[in-house]
């Protein structure tokens, strides 16, 4: 039996999902197969426990969270553990490939060859027809982790060859004591984080620990009060795609200057002899794929907004049909009260429709102004109607 637990401590409040992967790396009968599936909301902790798994099986005491085997696969450096994380919309067939060669490679080092690509869902067909063929047919020593939201969102034929193993959103209390203990965060402004984070790990972690991220909210749950004229609720969903595309231009400028500097570095540009055109070609490729990452980055941080929405009119409702149930945004309970009780659950109902339809429209790559632009209005007239 191994000691087992310290790759795994961080998964809150996942003490089934815990189990199930506990008894492959201990080798149990049937506990063990080549193609996991990892499943569950935002925020539950979908990539961080295919880690944990991936240090486990490589780590001779299985899991001890101190051994080389175990810092390695946690960091994604070890030689014989390979993260996919994709900034793009989808994962191509190139990539794919790439991926099917990798995971058919001898380890070099570890017990496992192992694989894991954490957007399993954004894999395209064609990058799903060849993933299916390293599925079929596995090296003996070759194990895929595999991270979505819901197994509904990946391909069939690949969902069909993977062992599912469900997260769960974690407690307010799990989320609390573990930014306590981790972040080192002070219990109020832990338990605050957590409530409003609603489950979501990093997002409680990002309130928790940067004032910028608290008063940006503070600023999209302020919306639905200033939403009083046609004007208003189309300044307010230009201010908030504009603001969304700032965000992720610069979490993206920085990354972006080094991959060109880097791509010139290679390509040779500026040196004699160089074939223009090809460079020309291969830097527009790279631009291409520089805006997708920004495109998805800004979608990001729109869903974002709909879920604080989404939060805030849930509290509405909530007040005005059951109010013993807590509210997510328990530190707004004075203001959320009157909007409560001057409208209907009908009206509410309607506004959180709004706001489900303008993520719908977003998935649909509909113009995020466009999508807002509903949005706002919609949440706007069911106040009104």
């Amino acid at each position: 039996m191994s000691t087992m637990g310290e790759v795994f401590s961080e998964l809150v409040g996942q003490d089934r999902a815990v189990e199930t992967l506990r008894r492959a790396v201990d080798g149990r009968r049937h506990a063990m197969t080549h193609a996991w599936l990892f499943v569950g909301p935002p925020g539950s902790g979908r990539s961080n426990a295919a880690k944990a798994f991936a240090a486990a099986l490589q780590c001779p005491r299985g899991g001890c969270g101190e051994c080389e085997e175990c810092r390695t696969s946690l960091s994604a450096a070890h030689p014989d553990v390979t993260l996919l994380r994709t900034e793009q919309l989808s994962i191509g067939v190139a990539e794919t490939r790439a991926l099917v060669g990798r995971a058919n490679m001898v380890p070099v080092k570890g017990r496992y060859q192992i694989v894991i690509v954490e957007d399993a869902d954004r894999i395209t067909e064609r990058g799903a027809d060849a993933l299916l063929k390293g599925l079929e047919e596995p090296e003996p020593a070759t194990v895929w982790l595999l991270c979505a939201p819901s197994a509904d969102d990946v391909i069939v034929t690949i969902r069909s060859r993977c062992r599912t193993v469900r997260l769960v959103t974690p407690s307010d209390e799990a989320v609390t004591e573990l930014l306590i203990q981790r972040d080192g965060i002070s219990p109020a402004l832990a338990a605050h984080a957590a409530r409003a984070a609603q489950g979501h790990i990093g997002r409680a972690r990002m309130l928790a620990r940067h004032d910028e991220a608290r008063i940006r909210r503070r600023e999209i749950l302020s919306l639905p009060g200033r939403l009083t004229s046609v004007t208003a609720c189309l300044d307010a969903a230009e201010n908030l795609v504009s603001s969304a595309a700032d965000e992720a231009q610069q979490a993206t400028a920085e990354v972006d200057a080094r991959e060109r500097s880097a791509l010139e570095e290679a390509l040779g540009v500026g040196t004699r002899g160089i074939r223009v055109r090809s460079a020309q070609a291969a830097l527009k490729d790279l631009e291409d794929q520089q805006k997708l990452r920004v495109k998805r980055l800004q979608r990001d941080a729109l869903d974002r907004v709909l879920t604080e929405l989404t939060g805030y009119y849930r509290d509405v409702l909530a007040v005005q049909t059951a109010p013993e149930v807590a509210l997510v945004n328990a530190d707004l309970a004075d203001e959320i009260a009157p909007v409560a009780h001057r409208s209907t659950p009908e009206q509410t109902v309607r506004a959180l429709d709004a706001i489900l339809e303008a993520r719908t429209a977003l998935e649909g790559n509909v113009a995020p102004q466009l999508a807002l632009e509903a949005m706002l209005l919609g949440v706007s007239l069911a106040a009104r109607s």
